[in-house]
């Protein structure tokens, strides 16, 4: 097996799609997953999220790390603080730990030459959609540096297109698709926007 395949990879189906460098904050409740995080602490290793959809888990996941653990109930229950790393595919699930895991491989991008139009376009789509979100600008120098990842992980886009985002094996093909989402979304913060603006004006949204 090639080095980045991985067997007794613990597994956290939830309905939910992590991002690579997307913080995700957990409650652990059920005994197996309690146990698995007490193993994940103690080893100072991953775990995956994968999407339990309506049509069964998604075979590609995101490697999670415990950046911190929140808070210790006196019951066993843990209030966790979770951070994206990688993406991995499900080669086989495994049912011989007292946990949900698996045989997986961690993903790795093609080889492509970066491409600066698809990268400056879905900056400049998502610096707008902050300035309008939140009436402040990102800097110039941290946004410059941001992967498709680190920007998608701030946004709360649906799962579908998360777990679009996590399929895709090409950072330029990622750009072009939060790019979409970035427009999108201002699309729709305009929209909500103009209509609560209507709403104050005469107590009536009007469509068209």
């Amino acid at each position: 097996m090639p080095d980045r395949t991985v067997r007794d990879f613990p597994l956290f189906p939830l309905g939910l799609v992590a991002l690579p460098a997307e913080l995700v904050p957990l409650h652990v409740f059920e005994e197996r997953y309690r146990t698995m995080f007490e193993v994940c602490l103690e080893s100072e290793s991953e775990f995956g999220i994968v999407w339990a959809a309506e049509d069964g888990l998604k075979p590609v996941g995101c490697a999670c790390e415990i950046a911190e653990v929140l808070e210790r109930m006196d019951d066993g229950r843990l209030n966790v603080l979770t951070r994206g790393t990688r993406v991995f595919r499900i080669v086989e699930r495994q049912d011989d730990l007292p946990y949900p895991a698996a045989t997986v491989e961690f993903l790795a991008d093609t080889d492509e030459e970066p491409d600066a139009d698809s990268a400056d376009t879905a900056r400049a789509a998502y610096a707008e959609l902050v300035e309008q979100a939140t009436d402040k600008d990102p800097d110039p120098d941290e946004l410059t540096a941001m992967t498709a990842y680190a920007m998608a992980a701030t946004v709360d886009f649906g799962l579908d297109a998360k777990q679009g985002l996590l399929d895709l094996r090409s950072e330029n093909a990622r750009m072009r698709l939060v790019a979409r989402l970035f427009r999108a979304a201002t699309k729709r913060l305009d929209f909500i926007e103009r209509a609560q603006s209507r709403a104050r004006s005469n107590g009536k949204v009007r469509f068209g």
